[in-house]
């Protein structure tokens, strides 16, 4: 059965509203424009440092005296000047070396490959080995970035090793970055939602309170400064999958580089400053003396390697931009990055306590507790008292909360307060910690074998990750996978039976507040209301987690990982969003940085290798962003200006240049790819584009003769199997054509003996050109059976010329409209197959009213049937709730 005009009825679609809880609508209402104006789709009101004169430049701007210029002239060949590749022969001879350094294997096998008899010739070398090539790096490229230099460190009587560069170079090499020269920030501002300035923003660190505030405080004594932010993190890693072979590696990156460049470790804004030494001091028998042995090597390393901060800090130093200007610049250590364990190192906290604050840590689980960040005076004060001799000065740091640290690093740092530098860390603290405590909790509450049995029975998205085993039988989960079943662990508990008959009904907001919590955690960009919602979500989980010690699974919730969640919304109005300081993006350098480094060795004497090795790559990209630069002209590029960024990820949508088959018969299209009634809902839609605007509605019997008098010139059409959306261009900050979503729409197909079952993705559909992303009323839901398109010379027979008909058209089967508001206890919206006369109603809709996938959970009941299958659940279930947790953009609009 089909609607009862053209494509399809609006108020079929749409919801009348007679069932509306009015107070539920206006609460998603609210909540759309608040999440509207976080997005800055209301605008973004700038309003400068008062001062003008804060990242003000000390010399007039020189494109003579840009970086590549400056590069360029290091590099002459006297014998042809037009040799862009110098101090390579030729433009093969420099593809041949950059390979072997960024892409290539071993050296012994690039020697090997350099061996074969005519190889070398052939290509016109003037290297023979990899040792050559070596030598041709070491002695004729420029040094972009700082040499390596080994030091010993003396702890307790003993010497150990620590490779190092200087920080202050490190800081010129990211700063004078050419790439990176139309994106630098160089003064605080406050961004503002509003013209009224009440709703403020927040998103780069210059955005944050402790910019604005380090500035004012850096004016009382130096006005005019420019604030470089030093953002420091460290963390252990293996290096080898046996032997236990570690590497200590400390990165460096600053906070004046857009975060959209910081979050990609191939844009090279992160760079390798030091390898701490990793020895566990075995020959100390006493566990305690040997914990304070090596917090105090810790420090003692990263205090040598920090030291020239302190005068760069003060009184700052002249520093050139990679466009070539100068600027007084002082070094200020902003943030630390880590996990629980190295921000317990490097604060001195005990073990099971909170890194910033003094709250104890039987209350860590609380949400009301009060509290206060540590006060740095009295610690300070504390670590003063070592020199009144060992016990006053253990009583002294006992009483202030911390470990006797000897001369901690961040003790003479300027500006500096390491419990307020310690910043937020999604990875361990939400999707390695708590979202891993709430997989537990929910097995050991709803029965693995449930939770396995739904999770094998979800419908396929291009966002949802089918755990075809289930997850609670899964080991060594990373952060990776805990993201991918946060995707859709709420909506496959509802329904669930608890032990004892309990009311499902607070499990189910206790886990939709933290997975709430969780995603408003990772919004790029933040307003004061918004952070309130991640408030309220947080409150939320606290108000019902009560329900885990009901059911005997937890006596407490005194994790300081949960703790530290209430520290999110101070750290996020303090130094941007937590996408400026997260660990996944130090947990990849280690591949880059520690890993591959090591496998480049003979593993002996690894860390001089490692070092010389990352020196010579280092080289090598740098040099790549010149030739680069001399192939496009020499260009200069105009300052690129931050705002807020735009949730909705720019895109566009992408069909293929050919179809996927280029004929299938209307009877392949309802056999196999279940498009029950093209026929007619291809004539209705021929019928309604006919008629154009008309304003009188067709009655149904009318419409039927009209669509009936349609008549093919075709019996075949061209078929495509899939949409996308690709990311496009976002004013240069990032680069690429990603694949962001896609939507299938796959017939049934045999495989020898064995039936692949269809695919039909389901989607989210525009019902008019007028429709507004933040109300739903002008969108509904589809499965999309057959993306076709038109043949061309048949257009001329079925329309007239003044009708524009898309490229590509999809034939859709409905869902019912969306509710005025999602469920109370669960959050999200339930949908169920839009039905008229017992059949499925269906039409035809441009492809580009598809805005993007939609992922359907099915309604389970008390136990999911065990007929279902995640390639039929679509058929076999009748109800579903919408995931609102597939993504990002996803959780803004349906939440």
């Amino acid at each position: 059965m089909l609607p009862d005009d053209g494509t399809f009825d609006d108020t079929d679609l749409r919801d009348d509203g007679t069932n509306d809880n009015n107070d539920d609508s206006e609460t998603h209402n609210t909540r759309q424009d608040i999440e509207a104006r976080a997005q800055g789709q209301c605008g973004c009101v700038v309003v400068p440092y008062p001062d003008p004169r804060a990242g003000q430049t000390t010399s007039r701007l020189s494109p003579d005296q840009s970086a590549n210029v400056t590069y360029g002239a290091q590099l002459v060949d006297a014998e042809n000047e037009e040799n862009l590749y110098y101090p390579f022969a030729s433009k093969i001879e420099w593809e041949v070396a950059r390979w072997a350094k960024l892409r290539g294997s071993s050296s012994t096998a690039f020697t090997d490959l350099l061996s074969i008899d005519g190889v070398s010739e052939r290509l016109g070398l003037s290297f023979k080995n990899a040792n050559e090539l070596n030598k041709l790096i070491d002695h004729e490229l420029p040094t972009g970035r700082p040499k390596f230099k080994r030091e010993q460190v003396v702890v307790a009587g003993e010497a150990f090793d620590v490779y190092y560069r200087n920080i202050i170079k490190c800081v010129k090499s990211l700063y004078g970055d050419p790439d990176f020269a139309r994106y630098l920030t160089f003064a605080p501002e406050r961004h503002y939602a509003d013209d009224d300035e009440t709703v403020r923003l927040f998103h780069d660190m210059h955005t944050g309170k402790w910019w604005w505030d380090t500035q004012k405080k850096l004016d009382a004594h130096h006005p005019g400064g420019t604030i470089v932010p030093i953002i420091i993190s460290s963390d252990k890693t293996q290096v080898t999958m046996f032997r236990n072979k570690t590497a200590y590696p400390v990165y460096l990156t600053i906070g004046n580089i857009p975060k959209e460049l910081r979050r990609k470790p191939s844009s090279g804004s992160h760079i390798l400053l030091a390898y701490l030494p990793t020895t566990r001091l075995e020959h100390i028998t006493n566990k305690a003396s040997r914990r304070r042995a090596i917090a105090n090597l810790y420090h003692a390393c990263l205090r040598r390697v920090l030291a020239p901060l302190i005068p760069a800090g003060t009184e700052g130093i002249s520093m050139r931009s990679g466009d070539g200007a100068r600027r007084r610049c002082h070094l200020i250590f902003a943030s630390f990055v880590g996990d629980y364990p190295e921000q317990l190192l490097t604060t001195g906290v005990k073990f099971g306590e909170c890194p910033k604050c003094d709250v104890d840590a039987k209350d860590t689980g609380s949400n009301t507790t009060q509290f206060h960040l540590r006060k740095l005076s009295e610690v300070l004060d504390a670590l003063a008292a070592f020199d009144d001799g060992n016990l006053a000065f253990v009583r002294a740091c006992a009483a202030a909360g911390i470990k006797p640290v000897i001369h901690p690093f961040w003790e003479d740092l300027p500006f500096a307060n390491i419990f307020r530098a310690i910043t937020p860390d999604i990875l361990h603290q939400l999707y390695q910690g708590l979202i891993k405590h709430l997989l537990a909790w929910l097995s050991a509450a709803c029965g693995g074998a449930e939770i396995d049995a739904r999770c094998r029975r979800l419908p396929p998205n291009h966002h949802i990750r089918l755990f075809t085993k289930g997850i609670t039988c899964l080991s060594r989960v990373s952060g990776t996978e805990h993201a991918q079943i946060c995707r859709f662990i709420l909506g496959i508990i509802i329904d669930i039976r608890l032990p004892n008959n309990l009311n499902a009904g607070r499990l189910l907001r206790a886990v939709r507040g933290l997975l709430d919590f969780l995603y408003l955690a990772q919004y790029p960009c933040h307003s004061s209301e918004t952070l309130h919602s991640l408030d309220e979500a947080l409150d939320l989980f606290h108000q019902n987690k009560d329900i885990f010690i009901q059911l005997g699974i937890r006596n407490n919730f005194n994790l300081p990982k949960l703790h530290a969640a209430r520290h999110y919304h101070l750290m996020i109005t303090l130094f941007g969003t937590t996408d400026n300081y997260n660990t996944e993006y130090t947990e990849r350098l280690h591949i880059d940085l520690a890993k591959d480094a090591y496998r480049a060795t003979n593993h002996k004497d690894e860390f001089i290798q490692m070092t010389r090795w990352l020196e010579r790559k280092e080289k090598i990209l740098r040099h790549q962003k010149f030739v680069s630069w001399c192939l496009a002209g020499g260009h200069h590029f105009e300052p690129y200006h931050s705002r807020p960024p735009d949730m909705t990820f720019r895109r566009e949508q992408v069909m293929t240049k050919h179809p996927t088959v280029k004929a299938v018969s209307f009877q392949k299209m309802v056999e196999d790819y279940g498009a029950t009634h093209f026929r007619e809902a291809l004539a209705r839609y021929i019928v309604h584009k006919r008629r154009g605007d008309h304003s009188v509605p067709l009655r149904d019997r009318e419409l039927d003769l009209l669509a009936g008098d349609i008549h093919f010139p075709f019996n075949r059409l061209p078929v495509f199997h899939k949409i996308k959306w690709c990311s496009i261009d976002t004013g240069g900050v990032t680069k690429g054509h990603d694949t962001l979503d896609s939507v299938h729409a796959k017939p049934r197909q045999k495989l020898g003996s064995r039936l692949i079952h269809r695919r039909s993705d389901t989607a989210f559909i525009r019902l008019g050109e007028d429709s507004v992303i933040n109300d739903l009323k002008g969108f509904s839901v589809g499965q999309v059976r057959v993306i076709f398109s038109l043949p061309p010379k048949s257009l001329q027979l079925l329309f007239p010329p003044t009708v524009n008909i898309p490229p590509h058209l999809a034939y859709i089967e409905w869902f019912t409209p969306f509710p005025s508001a999602p469920d109370r206890n669960n959050g999200l919206y339930k949908l169920s197959r839009l039905m008229r006369g017992g059949d499925r109603v269906s039409s035809i809709v441009p492809v580009g009213d598809i805005m993007r996938s939609i992922h359907l959970i099915p309604k389970f009941g008390d136990s999911a049937p065990r007929e279902w299958t995640s390639e039929t659940v679509l058929e076999d279930c009748n109800v579903f709730w919408v995931n609102s947790y597939i993504d990002r953009y996803n959780f803004s609009i349906f939440r």
